[in-house]
């Protein structure tokens, strides 16, 4: 059994003083994530950030013992694991989830509560209130498949449900924060938050040192995508294009970097292992992004909707062109004809053209990937983000 909170067992709230060094009184800060792969590799430089101001920080997520935990510790932050599945929609299971966050939250006594991706906000800024926490924030990476225009089946009849679960939670933080104006957009015009209250922050940015540029390969030309293997991430899109230029172009190579998930949005093995038994990709699974995206040339990412996203931002900041769609979140980390190029969603046609052109044209592949390195560095640098994250939450 999974060691849930690594502390006494005692039913008393945690001791109330907190870290000082130096500067002024330091604060108790819960970050609450649904995954321990992206808590660790996407909120670290955060965690960092916060503790080297003197602040204590609780890291909240799923499987966060063994590996994962011990690295927690390292950024000098403490790890609680919850029972947390994201894919699940058993009230029972959700009940469970809700009641650990509210028993962590109401024994660890945190001054400040950060809750980001869906269940981590909608659970536990609720959870935080009953626990008497004053200062509670929600951070929107994007809008989750119910809410991603197009989507449907099942996940349109949760839409409604999703945004009523949304608006109870977010009306009760402190502040919401968003990385593109669509979304904000359009939780203000959902009623989930009050204009007052909705903040547009950015790109989350990465760290431009484990990052630093390379050059792209361009022999064979090679197209990278990178992402969880959902439908809503353009994925069938992708194989259609690539099937579609390999006709012609038998050489280059088409790159599927990213592991199988759950849900009805995903893309099964079969599929998968069909698509790599045809010729047309070769996958990985999930493994290290870096040592595949120095092996492309062009990163691709037909997605139907995104809040900023991160693979977008490394590919960009090791120097890489890209192909996206003009949807929010994607056309707002390219500027077309500059360091990439925009095409419609769900057009696999318009993919597979803009892949052609840059096989026809490959000094466009060199050109673009200098003005991605470019860019990352005028804007998508995470210290960045984490200096306006931490400055908006008053640490």
């Amino acid at each position: 059994m999974q060691n849930l909170l690594p502390i006494d067992d005692a039913g008393t709230r945690w001791p109330s003083e907190r870290v000082d060094d130096g500067r002024g009184s330091g604060r108790r800060v819960a970050i609450i994530g649904s995954q321990a792969f992206a808590l660790l590799n996407f909120r670290s430089s955060l965690i960092a950030a916060l503790v080297a101001r003197g602040h204590e920080v609780l890291a909240m997520a799923p499987d966060l013992d063994g590996d994962y935990g011990h690295r927690i510790r390292q950024l000098g932050a403490r790890p609680i694991s919850l029972p947390l599945s994201r894919r699940s929609t058993n009230p029972v299971g959700d009940a469970v989830l809700f009641a650990r966050m509210l028993h962590v939250l109401w024994r660890a006594t945190p001054d400040v509560v950060l809750a980001y991706t869906a269940k981590p906000i909608i659970y536990g800024l609720p959870a935080a209130v009953l626990a008497g926490v004053r200062r509670r924030f929600a951070l929107v990476e994007g809008l989750g498949h119910p809410l991603t225009i197009g989507a449907g089946g099942a996940s349109r009849l949760l839409a409604p449900m999703v945004r009523l679960l949304y608006r109870t939670a977010i009306g009760v933080a402190s502040s919401c924060f968003f990385l593109n104006r669509s979304d904000l957009a359009d939780f203000v015009s959902w009623k989930v938050v009050r204009p007052e209250r909705a903040m547009l922050l950015g790109a989350t940015g990465v760290n431009l040192d484990e990052w630093p540029e390379s050059r792209p390969v361009l022999d064979p030309v090679t197209f990278i995508f990178v992402g969880r293997l959902l439908r809503q991430k353009g994925v069938e899109e992708f194989i259609a294009a690539a099937r579609s230029v390999k006709k012609d172009n038998p050489a280059v190579r088409f790159l599927l970097v990213g592991g199988l998930e759950d849900g009805h949005d995903a893309v099964g093995r079969q599929a998968v292992e069909g698509w790599v038994r045809e010729g047309v990709v070769e996958w990985t699974g999930h493994v290290p992004v870096r040592p595949w995206l120095d092996q492309s040339s062009v990163f691709v990412l037909p997605s139907y909707r995104e809040g900023f996203p991160r693979s977008t931002q490394e590919a960009m900041a090791v120097g890489r062109a890209v192909i996206t769609t003009d949807v929010p979140g994607c056309r707002d980390t390219v500027i077309g004809g500059r360091s990439g190029v925009l095409v419609q969603p769900r057009d696999a046609r318009a993919l597979a053209a803009a892949m052609l052109e840059f096989i026809a044209k490959p000094e466009l592949i060199v050109a673009m990937g200098r003005e991605s390195r470019a860019i990352s560095e005028e804007q998508f640098n995470s210290s960045s983000f984490d200096t306006r994250l931490i400055l908006q939450m008053g640490l």
